[in-house]
C-alpha cells in the first residue's frame, strides 16, 4: 500500500503560537508538538542555512521513529548557484543528510528551482549534474515554469528516478499548472495558496497568506488518488504557513483523504482547540 503522509512546509514559525502551538510553548519543544498531529514534515530553513549533520540529528532525535523529513535543498544549489563552488555546496548538503538516511527517516530531497530557471542546455545540464550527485537520496524536483512541463522533461526524470513536485498556486501565464504526473515511486505536492495579486514580487509572509477551502481542497483528491496508485510513497506539504494556515489546512485534508478515499492515515485525523491551549503550570 502507498505511503501516504501529510505536513506542512516548514513548523519553526512565531505566529504558530496562539493558532496551533501552545502560547507558553518552548520554541525548541515546536517539532515535540508537531509531531503529535503529523507524521512528516519538510525542512525550509535549509534553503537558507546549509544543514549540517549535528543540526539534523537533533530534530531527528526530538520525533517518533517512524517520523520523516523532506529537506529543501539549500540555495546555492537552486537559486545562487556559483559555477566554482556548487560542487562544494552539494558535498555539504549530502554529508548533512547522512543521520536521516541512516536512520530510514528522509522522505525526500526538494529541488525547488525558481521561475527564472529556464529551460535551456546551460541549466538542463546543470541540473542532470546536480541530480547526479544527490544520486544516492531520493530526490524530487519543483519547477515554478512552465517552460519545463514537458514529455521530454518528464521522460528524463523518469529515466533517472526522480520525482516531480506537483503545485498547487495561482493559475497565471508562465506558472505551471497542477499536474498529478508520476516520474519515480516518489509523489510530491505542494500547497502554495492562490493569491495572483502578491504572487510577483510580494514578499513570501504575502504570497502564501492563503486559507484553502473544503472544496478546493476536496478537488485535489482525484489527483492524490491517481499519484497515490502511481507511486510507493506520498508526500503533500502545505506552505501557506502565515498564522497556522498550513496545520490547518494539512489536518482539513488528512480528514478528506481518510473519510473520502477510506485511506488510512498515520497519525489517524486528530482535532486541536483553537485557539491553542496553555500547557499546565
Amino acid at each position: 500500500m502507498n505511503d501516504i503522509r501529510v505536513g506542512t512546509s516548514g513548523f519553526d514559525y512565531l505566529d504558530w503560537l496562539g493558532n496551533f502551538y501552545p502560547r507558553s510553548l518552548p520554541r525548541r519543544d515546536f517539532l515535540a508538538w508537531y509531531a503529535r498531529f503529523f507524521s512528516t514534515v519538510e525542512l525550509n530553513f535549509t534553503y537558507y542555512r546549509m544543514p549540517d549533520a549535528e543540526g539534523l540529528e537533533t530534530l531527528r532525535a526530538r520525533v517518533p521513529a517512524g517520523f520523516d523529513f523532506s529537506v529543501k535543498a539549500h540555495e546555492s544549489l537552486t537559486h545562487r548557484v556559483d559555477p566554482a563552488t556548487w560542487k562544494d555546496s552539494a558535498a555539504a548538503f549530502c554529508d548533512a543528510l547522512a543521520p536521516l538516511a541512516r536512520h530510514g527517516q528522509l522522505a525526500a530531497v526538494l529541488l525547488q528551482f525558481p521561475y527564472a530557471f529556464h529551460y535551456d542546455p546551460d541549466r538542463r545540464r546543470y541540473l542532470k549534474d546536480l541530480l547526479d550527485r544527490l544520486r544516492d537520496f531520493p530526490r524530487v524536483v519543483e519547477f515554478r515554469n512552465v517552460q519545463w512541463m514537458t514529455p521530454r522533461v518528464f521522460d528524463g526524470l523518469a529515466r533517472a528516478g526522480v520525482g516531480l513536485c506537483a503545485v498547487d498556486a495561482p493559475d497565471l501565464p508562465g506558472l505551471p499548472p497542477a499536474l498529478d504526473r508520476a516520474t519515480s515511486p516518489l509523489g510530491y505536492v505542494r500547497f502554495h495558496g492562490r493569491n495572483e495579486a502578491t504572487w510577483w514580487g510580494g514578499d513570501g509572509a504575502a504570497r502564501y497568506d492563503y486559507r484553502y477551502g473544503p472544496d478546493e481542497l476536496a478537488a485535489w483528491l482525484p489527483r492524490l488518488e491517481t499519484l497515490r496508485h502511481a507511486t510507493k510513497k506520498l508526500r503533500v506539504h502545505f506552505n501557506n504557513h502565515r498564522r497556522g494556515q498550513a496545520p490547518d489546512n494539512a489536518r482539513d485534508l488528512i480528514r478528506l483523504i481518510a473519510t473520502q478515499l477510506g485511506v488510512p492515515m498515520s497519525p489517524p485525523p486528530v482535532s486541536w482547540p483553537a485557539p491553542a491551549p496553555e500547557l499546565p503550570l
